[in-house]
Formats: structure tokens, C-alpha cells, sequence
């Protein structure tokens, strides 16, 4: 059965999650860390990295991977703030929806160039549709891309740095220290890239070859290393917190969801893919969770909620079954829904699911009344 974090709810079926002797994951202890930094000599690291990168620069002083959310503004303006000339890189979602491109658009308005990169849509279509099925990662191809395809660019243009945001290793709590610094590399992505330890070449196949996957494919450490290329996140220079980056960009323009919630609970966070809760969806059969249990621990952590109240949200969001995102993405990788609950059946956690009163029930629940769903309509018939 799982355990949850007696700090934040986070369980520890979630990847990355393993609770200490007093029941408290690593992510709520980073916290404290977190304010030990002495993020003064952190921004100095950071200056230091903006002469290093400066001095090697042929044009363009860093790439920074933007999808238009709240941390993108962040991102930008924080190495506009500090003298650097960024090429800004998107891979473009197949679910991007309208407030996505509206956010987008405002975040270059800003000033900065901007690569809006959209791969093969038929091969991206097969790709996505054989991550799902065989790994029941329908994420998995969106997470190579947004990673790869900004280091590409890097290397194309010769460009000495790339800024990510936050670095999840440290934000949700890695067990191996060497993934919580400043850096990321192949190691980082094996364990943290939600890839499920692949790379690019393990997908090349009869309908997907070495140059279909060009996109998808990150530059080996020796050509990064050759190139001269550092890729780091900028959140382990400056102290990251969502609601932060929200207000910065609200400053710039960024909207958030008139509608509420897309996927967690919050209204300023992956609003920009309609097709986002579709991976988000996975994780309640695989680790008996959903995006929400993320967002309310980091809440958590930042002082702003208390765990009771977390819990009580919830259990009023109960149910949280994408209905309307999983008829778009059956559509776009031409299956049916009946094959879309079938796959996911497939990657249900029997270790931590059970059947009782012909439902499928989690024993010893963080939610003792949690409101339990039937099976999907479409299996009973």
C-alpha cells in the first residue's frame, strides 16, 4: 500500500518519492535546504556563467526552451535582466489551444527571436501513439522533444549555454545528490526527462527511422563537451516558486484560464496543451495519483497551504477523468477509446489497486471518503 509524505501528499508510488524515517519525503526536506542557500553567491555563480557565455558567443549569448507558460517569462526576462541576447526555442504541442498561443506571442513580444519548431505531424502522430501503447507515456515524445530540440539548436548555432527553469530532481525530490546541482546531462534525463530511460535510438523502428526521430534525438556528451555547450537550470541560481514566476508574468502580459484548472489545480500552470491531462491521466492508474497531488505539495511547501486543506481539495476534485481530452487524442493517434482505457488498464499498479464493490479502489487511501468512479462507460457495454 502506499505511504504518504507526512509534510506534503505525495506518496511514495510516485516516481522520485522515498520518505525518510519520519515519513517525510526528500522534496519537503530540500525545503529546508532550500533556505539555507545563500542565493547571493548563487547570483554571482549565475553572473559568472553570463561572462563565460558572453565571451564564447557568436550572435546569440544562450537558447532558452519556452512553451509560453509563466515559467518561460521567468526564464526570459531573468537573462534579459542580466545581458543576455537568448534565441528562444518552442517545440510546438499538438494540443497547443488558443490561450497557449496567446501567451506565446506575448512572451516575444517581449523582444527576443523565437524558433516556433513543429516536427512531422504524421510522424509525431506514430510516435505518440507507440509510447502509449507500449510504455502508457503519452507525454514521452513531448519530454524528448522539449529537451533535444533546444541543445540542437544550441549546437547549430553555436551557441554556448541553454537555460532551463526549475530542476524536478530538487523541486520533487531525488534521492542521488548529483541531480539536484546545476547542471543537466544525459544522466539527469535518463532519470528525470519522463522518457522512461530512453533516448531517441531506442525507438527507431519499420515506421520510424534514425531521421524520422531527428527532432527527438539529443546531441551525445562528447559533442556537447567538444562544443563547448552547458546546459543548466536557472532555478538552481534563483530561488524558483510557481506563484513567483506567475506574478512576473502576469507583469508581461501572460493570462491565466478563465475556465480554471486544465490539469491540477491550478489556473496558471499547463494551460497551453489540451492534450497535457492525457499524460497527466496515466499517472492515477500507474502511481495512484494525478497532477494535483503535485501542485497542492508544492503549495505545501511554499507556506501557502496546510496539509488538512490540501487533502479536503482533493477530495472535492475527486474523479478527475480527462473526459473531452481523451476524444481529442484518440482522434489525433487514430485509436479508439476503448483501446485508449485497454492500454491504460494494462499499466494499472496492481500492487497498490483493488477491486471492491466492483470498483477499482486504492486500501488505506490518503482520503478515506474519497468519492471511488466506476469503471468508464464505454468498458461496461
Amino acid at each position: 500500500m502506499p505511504r504518504y509524505c507526512q509534510k506534503c501528499i505525495l506518496p511514495d508510488t510516485r516516481p522520485g518519492v522515498k520518505l525518510d524515517q519520519e515519513g517525510v519525503c526528500r522534496g519537503c526536506r530540500n525545503v529546508r535546504g532550500k533556505a539555507q542557500i545563500d542565493w547571493d553567491i548563487r547570483a554571482e555563480e549565475f553572473r559568472a556563467l553570463v561572462r563565460y557565455s558572453r565571451n564564447r558567443s557568436n550572435g546569440y549569448d544562450c537558447v532558452i526552451p519556452v512553451s509560453g507558460g509563466k515559467d518561460s517569462y521567468w526564464q526570459v526576462l531573468t537573462c534579459l535582466e542580466h545581458g543576455l541576447h537568448p534565441l528562444c526555442v518552442t517545440y510546438a504541442v499538438p494540443g497547443r489551444n488558443a490561450i497557449g498561443e496567446q501567451n506565446l506571442r506575448r512572451l516575444i513580444e517581449i523582444g527576443v527571436d523565437h524558433i516556433d519548431f513543429r516536427p512531422n505531424p504524421r510522424v509525431e502522430a506514430r510516435f505518440v501513439a507507440r509510447a502509449f501503447r507500449e510504455r502508457g507515456i503519452s507525454g514521452l515524445v513531448t519530454h524528448m522533444a522539449i529537451f533535444a530540440l533546444p541543445v540542437r539548436f544550441a549546437a547549430a548555432f553555436r551557441v554556448p549555454l541553454v537555460v532551463f527553469g526549475e530542476n524536478s530532481a530538487f523541486e520533487y525530490g531525488a534521492e542521488d545528490n548529483a541531480l539536484n546541482g546545476a547542471e543537466m546531462d544525459h544522466r539527469w534525463l535518463k532519470s528525470f526527462g519522463v522518457t522512461d530511460g530512453t533516448t531517441a535510438a531506442d525507438w527507431v523502428s519499420g515506421d520510424l527511422s534514425a531521421e524520422d526521430l531527428t527532432p527527438y534525438a539529443l546531441p551525445n556528451e562528447r559533442e556537447l563537451a567538444d562544443a563547448g555547450i552547458r546546459i543548466v537550470f536557472l532555478g538552481h541560481y534563483f530561488p524558483w516558486d510557481p506563484d513567483h514566476s506567475r506574478r512576473v508574468a502576469e507583469e508581461h502580459g501572460f493570462a491565466v484560464r478563465d475556465q480554471g484548472p486544465l490539469v491540477g489545480h491550478y489556473d496558471y500552470a499547463n494551460i497551453d496543451d489540451d492534450l497535457l491531462s492525457i499524460h497527466q491521466h496515466a499517472k492515477w492508474y500507474k502511481f495512484g495519483i494525478t497532477r494535483s497531488w503535485d501542485t497542492l505539495s508544492m503549495e505545501i511547501r511554499n507556506g501557502r497551504l496546510e496539509r488538512a486543506a490540501a487533502i479536503e481539495k482533493l477530495r472535492q476534485r475527486g474523479d478527475e477523468t480527462p473526459w473531452e481530452a481523451i476524444v481529442a487524442f484518440c482522434d489525433y493517434v487514430s485509436i479508439s477509446e476503448v483501446e485508449y482505457f485497454q492500454t491504460l488498464e494494462r499499466f494499472r499498479n496492481l500492487d497498490i489497486w483493488s477491486r471492491r464493490d466492483d470498483r477499482w479502489v486504492i486500501e488505506d487511501f490518503l482520503i478515506p471518503d474519497f468519492p471511488w468512479p466506476e469503471d468508464p462507460p464505454i468498458l461496461r457495454r
